[in-house]
């Protein structure tokens, strides 16, 4: 299990250090807000995580790689959630340098925030089907099924939202570290480099056809 564990932990290492949807999430908020409220978007991808473990754990995600009209639903839903967040991160922010400086001090603003922060988080992975079926074949591959499952679905489940946070947290580092360093200008091309490839990974998602398992 030991060996299994270290060579499940490299592949998703390198599945989630490859920029994706939460993790320029990620560097985008630690630019706009810094690294303390970047924490709760951090938070709704590892919700997302959970629930997508969970979701394989109970095989879904084979049912919904069955099912043609119920990907189609939850795709569209991914696509349209994906690009909205992508022009929303297109739309200058004002925040561009400040990173941190305006929502900390302000209580209620700030758990506003934090909350807006966190679904979007956790929304723009949980609508995306592909996350459904790539832990349907990818967690099998690493479960043992003559010991106790469940067991080894919490652990897989816990080193994937641990590896998770730490890879999140070194790019809302760079983005909080880029709006404290960088030009205003210079943070609004990282960001809206960031948005542009959110609406590429709409367009992608939206070509994607689902491979029955």
């Amino acid at each position: 299990m030991d060996i299994t564990l270290a060579g499940f932990a490299l592949v998703a290492l390198l599945t989630i250090a490859t920029p994706g949807p939460t993790v320029l999430l990620a560097l985008t908020n630690g630019s706009r807000y810094g690294m303390h409220q970047a924490g709760y978007g951090m938070l709704g991808a590892a919700a997302s995580d959970l629930v997508l473990i969970g979701a394989a754990a109970l095989g879904l995600g084979a049912l919904l790689a069955a099912s043609e009209f119920w990907f189609s639903v939850v795709k569209g839903i991914g696509v349209i959630y994906l690009a909205y967040i992508g022009i929303q991160i297109l739309r200058p922010s004002g925040d561009a340098g400040t990173a941190g400086t305006a929502c900390d001090g302000d209580g209620v603003r700030g758990r506003a925030l934090s909350r807006r922060l966190f679904r979007k988080s956790f929304l723009v992975a949980a609508t995306n089907p592909k996350g459904y079926l790539f832990f349907a074949a990818f967690l099998p591959q690493f479960v043992d099924t003559s010991a106790p499952i469940a067991t080894q679905y919490a652990t897989l489940a816990a080193t994937f939202v641990l590896i998770d946070l730490a890879v999140m947290a070194i790019y809302a580092g760079l983005g909080s570290h880029a709006a404290r360093h960088l030009q205003g200008a210079g943070v609004r091309w990282m960001e809206g480099g960031c948005g542009a490839v959110l609406l590429a990974l709409a367009g992608v998602l939206a070509l994607y056809r689902r491979q029955p398992l």
